[in-house]
């Protein structure tokens, strides 16, 4: 790793859709204008690959393993613009009746990381876990690209901070967090003051992609070291494009060492 290590982060804001092939078409051109605009990560939402409102059995049903065509689309794609791409998929679960909300971040030669959704969205009326397995307690899961580590979370892990801080101690200098962050009453406050906050007690960035509204709350966002929004989507579709550099991270660590100084150590129960 390098002072002058930066990466061009792009967060793409669209709604995945009951329809598989739909959701790779709108993921192909996105990639495409991400890639023209400078990205080199490109980072969509939580349930890219096949996503319906209220979930139902379909979702078993268009679940696909992690090397099945959701994830070679991808992989085919990354390598085509030569980018990393970070998107969310119906994962086919251990029982066969349920999924695996994982998150997958791939290049033009293969798989980086995985990440297996760890705290399920049982709040605010809902119940995730009636459709998906948690994903079990492990290592952290990060991956490198131009000297910098980036570490996966998605979604509702955004409401536990020992989440992120267990990617900060694997080495993560950007948490990027994959959601659906359902409407409903403050959640556009919650997703918007959460994120500014693990950008801040981590010293780290948070490159954070959500589904637009009327389901999600839509503010895609990339917030620096200090919690500053450095560029965000609306409540529509679209792209946010900012730069990770290693050097603000640097600057912010220097002047507030909280990290180093700190008495507290996180360990999965």
């Amino acid at each position: 790793m390098t002072e002058s290590a930066a990466v061009p982060v792009a967060v793409c804001q669209f709604a995945p859709a009951a329809s598989r092939s739909g959701n790779l078409e709108r993921i192909a051109t996105l990639t495409a204008d991400a890639a023209a605009r400078g990205a080199r990560l490109v980072v969509f939402p939580e349930y890219s690959s096949y996503f319906v409102d209220p979930m139902d059995d379909t979702l078993a049903e268009n679940a696909e393993a992690v090397d099945g065509e959701f994830v070679e689309a991808l992989t085919a794609l990354a390598a085509e613009y030569a980018v990393v791409i970070v998107a969310g998929l119906a994962e086919r679960a251990s029982d066969g009746e349920r999924v695996r909300n994982t998150i997958v971040a791939v290049r033009g030669d293969g798989l980086l990381a995985t990440y297996r959704k760890q705290h399920l969205y049982d709040a605010f009326g809902q119940t995730e876990s009636d459709w998906v397995e948690p994903g079990e307690l492990g290592e952290a899961s990060t991956f490198e690209l131009a000297g910098l580590r980036f570490g996966l979370m998605t979604c509702y892990d955004l409401r536990f901070p020992e989440v992120a801080r267990t990617l900060i101690d694997a080495g993560a200098d950007a948490l990027v967090v994959p959601a659906e962050w359902v409407r409903g009453p403050l959640k556009e406050h919650h997703w918007t003051t959460l994120l500014a906050a693990r950008a801040i007690e981590n010293t780290a960035y948070v490159v954070a992609s959500d589904h637009p509204t009327p389901i999600g709350v839509g503010h895609s966002q990339i917030v620096d070291p200090q919690g500053v929004v450095l560029a965000g989507a609306g409540t529509a579709e679209g792209i946010a494009i900012a730069v990770v550099e290693r050097a603000a991270i640097d600057r912010v660590r220097a002047t507030n060492p909280s990290l180093r100084v700190r008495r507290y150590r996180v360990v999965p129960a």
